[in-house]
């Protein structure tokens, strides 16, 4: 996987997730509430930039939702790009379940739980379509991948359910692929390159360092970060 290293030629996109928020503990559904990152999700910011640094992007495209804008802040100010803010970025709405964990969700709303998973492309009352979600992505991954038609790396900063859809609604990939896919850890990235006879491709998912780098970011957490 040298192609990753920095400097490298081809067209590359990078999907951040943002950093630890309190809710993410908690594991409550955020959605378009705006939770900030916690210390923990600050720290991660503040470590995955300097990695993300290092392939030089062309541009930084966020998420206006705090948690993200945060997270997009720190490799800004390492790179001296202004983040461009976008709301198509943003996490699913995800109506009644904002603020519930599952168990919640389930006890509170057990009719509409079970059509969330059994249903395709279910509204939850108040949220949004799955197949929203995936044309705003499929959309804002499109833009970006144009724009670096030239060559180069493009980081998009947003939030894991969302980024997930929207990875498989650009390579147009049957909705139950979804689950061949783990949900990306906060503040990993996965990054997608176009080959030149080949199209784009996912070469890296969930990522936590680069290449020829065995520490993870967890590992180098200090002590007074460990929970």
């Amino acid at each position: 996987m040298d192609q990753l290293q920095a400097g490298g030629s081809r067209p590359r996109l990078v999907l951040w997730r943002h950093g630890q928020t309190e809710w993410n503990v908690l594991e409550k559904a955020q959605g378009h509430a705006d939770i900030p990152l916690d210390a923990t999700g600050r720290y991660q910011a503040q470590q995955a930039a300097k990695l993300l640094a290092t392939f030089s992007p062309r541009f930084i495209w966020s998420s206006d939702l705090e948690r993200a804008r945060h997270t997009a802040a720190e490799l800004a100010r390492l790179t001296g790009l202004e983040p461009v803010l976008d709301k198509r970025l943003r996490e699913y709405h995800v109506g009644i379940r904002e603020g519930t964990t599952f168990a919640e969700f389930r006890q509170q709303h057990p009719d509409v739980y079970e059509k969330f998973f059994t249903e395709e492309n279910y509204r939850v009352p108040g949220a949004e379509l799955p197949s929203e979600v995936n044309q705003r992505m499929k959309t804002v991954m499109m833009e970006a991948a144009l724009t670096l038609r030239g060559g180069g790396t493009g980081v998009l900063v947003g939030h894991g359910a969302a980024l997930r859809n929207g990875l498989m609604a650009f390579f147009d990939a049957p909705a139950h692929m979804r689950e061949m896919f783990a949900g990306m850890a906060n503040c990993a990235w996965t990054v997608l390159e176009e080959h030149p006879d080949r199209g784009w491709q996912i070469i890296d998912f969930n990522a936590q360092t680069l290449p020829n780098t065995s520490v993870p970011l967890a590992d180098d957490m200090p002590a007074e970060h460990d929970t």
